[in-house]
């Protein structure tokens, strides 16, 4: 249902959400740490619930292609704390 796109060139994650937007995890990376530099889900589906998706969504693939992250932008900081499942992506 909402899969997951990683665009390499624009370094970040499209979550597809519903009715044909996504929301967008923007990143820098070096080798193999991440670091989450902004987040995005379009204005009209702000409140939905769609910040916890785009994050699921996005942290698993990080997780599969076998990546560390560094949260930079306050509200990937914000719910890997709130969601500590995720910690063990944190780059040490």
């Amino acid at each position: 249902m909402h899969n997951v796109t990683h665009d390499i060139d624009g370094e970040c994650f499209l979550v597809d959400l519903e009715q044909g937007m996504h929301a967008t995890v923007k990143y820098k990376r070096d080798n193999s740490v991440i670091t989450i530099t902004s987040t995005r889900v379009p204005d009209e589906l702000q409140g939905k619930g769609y910040g916890k998706v785009m994050m699921e969504k996005a942290l698993a693939e990080i997780e599969r292609l076998e990546f560390t992250v560094i949260p930079e932008c306050s509200y990937v900081v914000h719910y890997m704390n709130e969601h500590t499942q995720w910690s063990h992506l944190l780059s040490k």
